[in-house]
């Protein structure tokens, strides 16, 4: 069996089986793609350590990231390892391979103040009445009230709210469902938008791109996909806090902005889906710099 051959049945039982994101399973394939061009014709069989560590050698001197290459080295170790318990290697030759460590940056986040600027532009924008702006208001106002995913976002359908009690059902990583709450303006907002924008929206619909049920729908009707989320937020945060600024920026500053207001670190681990509370702490190293910062400007003794 090839290399190739190998690495789309791992990919089958990472998705059918781990029940890994579809993004985490293209990445792994692409990380094995790549290996199996760097190391030419080499059966899988006779893929030793020095191939691996080639490889991740050749991956650090174009300059990859070392996330990238973190990553890569837990698909070649996944990868092996699955490949030895089915029998189809006799030695794991990843066993061995070590990863580099990787730097651990404090994510991007917008103060109070600014998103609360930012949010009276788009509610004045959205009470034009136009469906793109109504929806827009609805996506930055969900995906920072309730700390989302852009993924999570975009696979929300309109029975996944409890509008009442103003709580949405979301898929997380893992396939894991979560039920997070949101707050009044989010609610507001996105009654608005599925009121007065989103029959609008879905008029536009072609056999093409269907919606079904839906939350948020593109330009033609279909399902929002990640990337014009991704450009939703883009252009309406990035101008805000003078750089660039994803999805993510607003579950960062969600989250610490829940811990600046003193929620416990265990509450934001169930609100933003994280299974390790080792990922959440992040959030504390953000809250901490910011009481720091203050206490210097503001403590006559600092």
């Amino acid at each position: 069996m090839t290399i190739d051959e190998a690495a789309r049945a791992w990919a089958l039982h990472l998705a059918d089986v781990r029940r890994l994101s579809p993004a985490t399973v293209r990445a792994y394939r692409a990380d094995l793609a790549d290996f199996t061009a760097a190391t030419g014709d080499v059966a899988l069989g006779e893929v030793d350590l020095e191939h691996l560590r080639e490889w991740l050698w050749r991956a650090t001197q174009r300059g990859d990231a070392r996330a990238t290459i973190a990553r890569r080295t837990a698909a070649a170790r996944g990868f092996f390892s699955w490949a030895t318990e089915h029998c189809l290697i006799s030695v794991d030759p990843a066993l061995r391979l070590v990863a580099p460590k990787r730097g651990r940056t404090l994510p991007k986040v917008a103060t109070a103040d600014v998103l609360a600027g930012l949010f009276v532009e788009l509610e004045a924008a959205a009470k034009s009445g136009d469906p793109v702006a109504l929806r827009d208001h609805a996506i930055m106002e969900l995906l920072y009230g309730a700390a989302l995913r852009v993924s999570e976002l975009c696979g929300l359908d309109v029975d996944d709210l409890d509008r009442d009690r103003r709580t949405a059902r979301v898929m997380g990583k893992g396939s894991k469902e979560r039920v997070v709450p949101f707050g009044a303006p989010a609610g507001r907002a996105v009654d608005a938008y599925i009121v007065r924008a989103r029959p609008a929206l879905a008029a536009r619909r072609t056999s093409s791109s269907p919606a079904g049920r839906a939350l948020f729908l593109g330009a033609r009707g279909g399902r929002l996909g990640a990337r014009a989320a991704y450009d939703v937020v883009t252009r309406t945060l990035g101008p805000a806090i003078g750089g660039a600024a994803g999805p993510h920026s607003l579950r960062h500053s969600a989250a610490t902005h829940l811990l600046d207001g003193g929620a416990d670190l265990r509450t934001v681990q169930e609100i933003l889906g994280h299974a390790s509370l080792g990922t959440t702490q992040i959030y504390t190293h953000v809250s901490t710099e910011r009481l720091t910062a203050t206490y210097r400007l503001a403590h006559p003794r600092a």
